[in-house]
C-alpha cells in the first residue's frame, strides 16, 4: 500500500482528493488539524504520532522532524543498503507529500506581537518538502490546492 502524507493550513479541496488516495489504496498520514479534518469527514487517516511514536510536542512545533518521517521521505527505493536501512529500523516509505505551508506573509502585517508571527514560521513543512524532493523520483509533492485535480 503506498502513503501519503498529508500537513496543510489550506484545507480547501482536501477531502474530495484524500477520499480519491484512500479509494487509490493510499493510506494517510496526517498531522493536528489535518489529521481532525480528514477525520471528521468520514476518511480514516493515521496521526503521525502513530508513525512516529512519538508525540507532537512544544506547542505543535515538533510533528513531522522525525526520522520515520524523513526516513520514509528520503530512502533511495533503488539503493539495497537505503532499503534495508528503512526495514531495520522500522521506516515505512512515503511516496506522496501534501504540504502547503502556514501563511506567514498573511500574517506578518497583522497587528499581532512579535511572539505570536514567529509562530507562523513553518518549519516542518518546508523540512518535508525538501527530503521529498530530494527523493523526486520516487515521492510526489503536491504544495498547491489547485493540483489535487491534475
Amino acid at each position: 500500500m503506498k502513503r501519503a502524507l498529508i500537513s496543510v493550513s489550506d484545507k480547501s479541496g482536501l477531502i474530495e482528493f484524500a477520499q480519491f488516495l484512500e479509494q487509490n489504496n493510499y493510506e494517510l498520514i496526517s498531522t493536528g488539524g489535518t489529521f481532525k479534518h480528514l477525520k471528521d469527514a468520514g476518511l480514516s487517516p493515521i496521526q503521525i504520532d502513530e508513525v512516529t511514536n512519538f508525540p507532537e510536542m512544544l506547542d505543535g512545533r515538533v510533528k513531522t522532524l522525525h526520522p520515520k518521517v524523513h526516513g520514509g521521505l528520503l530512502a533511495v527505493r533503488s539503493n539495497e543498503e537505503h532499503m534495508n536501512t528503512v526495514q531495520e529500523h522500522g521506516i515505512g516509505l512515503i511516496d506522496m507529500v501534501i504540504v502547503n505551508l502556514y501563511p506567514f506573509f498573511e500574517n506578518a502585517n497583522k497587528d499581532i506581537s512579535l511572539d505570536e508571527k514567529v509562530e507562523f514560521i513553518d518549519i516542518g513543512g518546508p523540512s518535508m518538502l525538501r527530503s521529498a524532493a530530494k527523493n523526486f523520483n520516487s515521492v510526489t509533492v503536491i504544495t498547491d490546492v489547485q493540483d489535487y485535480e491534475k
